[in-house]
């Protein structure tokens, strides 16, 4: 059997369902509203983090160049993971080349035979896969239930426990139950692993949803988070203990094996980190765009800047989106297998620094695409 027998049957496949994805590259300068992104703040064209990643690349290079235990650790990854600690009150933090791999990374180094992980059926992929590669037993729960949590950790034979969530989910766009969910992982002796990629910059006033429910600092309390969103760059970060650092300096595959993270984007995420401490107001604007989007939607406000709609089914969910563009819009899209529970959906991400014009633009926009 060929290659092209083995895989045109998968992709007519996926055709028939309308589940095929395309690549569509963009230009510079798009004359479009860009509600898809996840540019939350709306600082990658900002020209001081701009500038620092240009000023980073004159004086380190295009690259990191090695692993981070060969050379690939600079002046600014070491900067960068202490201002990352300090603002979302962390002891430590260690960045990876990707929030992915930070997750990835994570998960396996503190998985293996005698550790449980206990995971949310709404996960991202990354901590999806990395429960795969983690050799531990796994108990998927079902969304948001802590009473489930609470019983599967109280029947573990395993010495150990990992509890996994994202603060805000980024398919349904809602929150987790941060505060239930630390009380019982600390009631049957487990560790609590929060996703914060779609809450640093948004929720708890930039700072995420682990501080804004007072949980930043506690020992069993874990943060994973990407750089490429509110802080406009690129990368992942890993917070928590100093202990938990330099476990995963020693035993995390996906930071050990991998180049680092490339200089420009350090210096990009501590710029936009910069920025966010200077101008306080941004996440508050993401906030009330989202519930702008979420009004002309007609769905509930969402926890952070991810406003999901649910649509009839895939192609329903690439028409309206396509409406959208043709308006000036462009709108994501979730088809499966990316929604795990199976629903289509438009996902609208609310970022700052739409002017008043294009925001009531993009709701008369997405208020007729509803409508039909």
């Amino acid at each position: 059997m060929g290659l092209a027998d083995w895989l045109e049957p998968k992709a007519a496949a996926l055709e028939s369902r309308g589940l095929t994805r395309r690549l569509r590259p963009r230009a510079a300068g798009e004359d479009l509203i860009d509600l898809a992104g996840n540019d939350y703040l709306g600082l990658a064209i900002d020209p001081r983090v701009i500038e620092a990643a240009v000023d980073a690349v004159r004086t380190w290079g295009t690259g990191a160049t090695a692993s981070r235990l060969v050379t690939g650790t600079t002046e600014l990854h070491a900067s960068l993971e202490q201002a990352l600690a300090t603002y979302a009150g962390q002891q430590a933090g260690l960045v990876f080349s990707s929030g992915y791999l930070a997750n990835v990374g994570v998960v396996t180094a503190l998985g293996g035979p005698g550790t449980l992980l206990v995971s949310d059926e709404h996960v991202h992929a990354s901590i999806v896969d990395a429960t795969r590669l983690a050799r531990s037993r796994v108990e998927v729960v079902p969304h948001n239930d802590v009473d489930a949590v609470t019983k599967v950790l109280a029947e573990r034979n395993e010495p150990r426990a990992l509890v996994l969530t994202e603060s805000v989910f980024s398919v349904l766009g809602d929150a987790a139950p941060l505060t239930s969910l630390a009380a019982t992982a600390l009631a049957h002796d487990a560790v609590l692993l929060v996703d914060e990629a779609h809450g640093i910059g948004v929720t708890g006033n930039g700072r995420g949803s682990v501080a804004a429910a007072g949980l930043a600092g506690a020992e069993h309390v874990l943060v994973t988070m990407t750089l490429s969103k509110a802080l406009a760059s690129q990368g992942g970060a890993v917070l928590g203990p100093a202990v938990l650092r330099e476990h995963l300096v020693n035993r995390a595959r996906s930071f050990i094996f991998d180049t680092g993270l490339a200089p420009a984007a350090c210096a990009a995420a501590l710029a936009a980190l910069d920025v966010l401490r200077s101008e306080p107001h941004r996440p508050d604007a993401i906030h009330t765009t989202a519930a702008r989007l979420a009004e002309a939607a007609g769905v509930s406000e969402a926890a952070g800047a991810v406003v999901s709609v649910p649509m009839a089914g895939p192609r329903e969910a690439v028409a309206a989106a396509e409406r959208c563009l043709a308006e000036g819009v462009r709108v994501g899209t979730f088809r499966p297998p990316s929604v795990p529970d199976g629903i289509s959906r438009l996902r609208l991400t609310a970022r700052a620094g739409l002017s008043p014009a294009q925001l009531d633009h993009a709701c008369a926009v997405i208020k007729g695409v509803m409508a039909g």
